[in-house]
């Protein structure tokens, strides 16, 4: 049977590219965001390019919703080697910390920490059973670099690559890896990259803070590299000035 890998988030940026690269790699594809028509439209694209791949739609803000979310991709495929969850919300951008307020951190919460974990939660046990799989997580750099005006997204990462780390630790004699890319950019095709671009979505950032833009099938490629080499736990690209490398 065909590995399957599930794309949470399937956007125009990332998720798509990711899509492409494992679909290219022999792996059907699961495609998961809220939005059906986009979905629909990226599925075709990849049958066109013989790539299988089926569409679900989720709020995956709605973490009671994910064990039956992942009992649906199952059915359709009748397994799940990797997961990669990387959902980005225009919605839920960066914050000043000053400005940080508790109900903002709600949905960043659900988003980015509790959904996460009940996701793993949820596909461990088969990856366990065959001694493989993969888990990678898309993050932001400020979850390991802290920067003034950049918060909000930033804490609830750190939580979730703290998780990551101690996860990959336990599962990498197991067969199963868990990793983390840090993406410390604003990412081509993507939904926030075209609203930069057309003017709809502007970040109130310091003047001496410039977001960098990468190509979204470099960062898919990365993740392909992560989880094959399976050398290390994370990677920050670009690093933002300062960062350390880990």
């Amino acid at each position: 049977m065909s590995k399957t890998i599930a794309v949470f988030g399937a956007g125009t940026g990332l998720g798509a590219s990711v899509a492409r690269k494992f679909g290219r790699e022999g792996y059907r594809v699961a495609l998961v965001a809220r939005r059906r028509e986009p979905l629909e439209l990226l599925a075709g694209q990849l049958a066109e390019e013989g790539i299988e791949a089926a569409v679900f739609t989720a709020d995956l803000l709605h973490t009671a919703e994910i064990p039956a979310l992942v009992a649906a991709i199952r059915q359709r495929f009748g397994r799940i080697d990797v997961v990669e969850y990387s959902p980005i919300s225009t919605a839920l951008l960066f914050t000043a910390a000053a400005e940080l307020t508790i109900y903002r951190l709600r949905d960043l919460v659900n988003l980015y920490l509790l959904t996460p974990v009940e996701l793993v939660r949820t596909v461990l046990p088969e990856m366990l059973e065959r001694g493989d799989g993969g888990i990678l997580i898309g993050h932001g750099p400020t979850a390991v670099e802290p920067v003034p005006y950049l918060s909000g997204v930033g804490p609830v990462m750190a939580a979730m690559r703290n998780y990551v780390y101690s996860l990959h630790g336990e599962l990498a004699h197991k067969g199963v890896y868990a990793g983390t890319l840090l993406v410390g950019a604003a990412v081509e095709r993507s939904a926030g990259h075209q609203a930069m671009v057309a003017g709809d979505l502007e970040l109130d950032l310091p003047p001496d803070i410039e977001i960098p833009v990468v190509d979204p099938d470099d960062l898919a490629d990365r993740c392909w590299h992560l989880y094959t080499k399976r050398d290390q736990v994370e990677e920050i690209y670009p690093p933002l000035p300062g960062a350390a490398h880990h």
